[in-house]
């Protein structure tokens, strides 16, 4: 399932993006396998020990090499992932159509990764779609952060709707001055020094933070 700046683009908002990003269930491959699948249409790894990093960090940072655009594929091990999955969606994106996340998942996804880019797509994505249920957005993100044991995902939520609030349909609680969500890195930022170009501040999927995996 495309996520990131390629699923927003489609969704309506005008920007830009040199990148892909996707997220694949991550019980349902195996690394091995899914590099010597990538290499028959020539996407490989972009960093040394690639295998080693996905297993730690729950991505894999590939690099098509023919046009040298970088595809990043998480891997999705939580319910939520798991229920956008299933959710996703055949969207056009210019000449053709990929499965992508719907706008409500998409808008989960940006309150993770809490970067200015992903609050400035989720703003608009929220411009563009008024009526989104939040409610669901809220307990989704509620449940991520109590799972990473990172409450600030929940404060990076709430600024989102705030600086939506003057948009129509979109009604977040009041919230104390003294609340200052923290960023969270992109796992771009912190593995800049291991690929030819220097990081960017695209998409990151929830499944970029390191956590625990499940317990079979």
């Amino acid at each position: 399932m495309v996520i990131g700046g390629i699923a927003v683009i489609a969704h309506g908002v005008q920007r830009m993006t040199t990148d892909i990003d996707a997220v694949i269930q991550g019980d349902a491959v195996s690394f091995r396998t899914l590099i010597g699948v990538l290499r028959r249409h020539q996407i490989v790894p972009r960093i040394d020990d690639a295998e080693a990093f996905a297993s730690t960090n729950l991505v894999l940072l590939t690099r098509h090499r023919p046009t040298e655009v970088d595809l990043d594929l998480s891997l999705g091990w939580t319910a939520f992932e798991h229920e956008a999955l299933a959710a996703r969606a055949s969207t056009r994106f210019g000449k053709v159509a990929a499965p992508m996340a719907r706008v409500e998942d998409l808008l989960v996804f940006k309150a993770i990764a809490s970067r200015s880019r992903d609050v400035d797509d989720a703003v608009t994505l929220l411009t563009l779609y008024p009526n989104i249920d939040t409610t669901r957005v809220r307990a989704r993100v509620s449940m991520l952060a109590e799972a990473a044991e990172a409450p600030e995902l929940v404060a990076g939520l709430e600024q989102i709707l705030r600086a939506a609030a003057v948009r129509p349909g979109v009604h977040p609680p009041p919230t104390k001055k003294s609340e200052h969500p923290r960023r969270s890195k992109s796992i771009e930022e912190d593995t800049a020094h291991a690929t030819r170009r220097p990081a960017r501040a695209h998409t990151v999927s929830v499944s970029k933070k390191k956590r625990k995996r499940p317990l079979p």
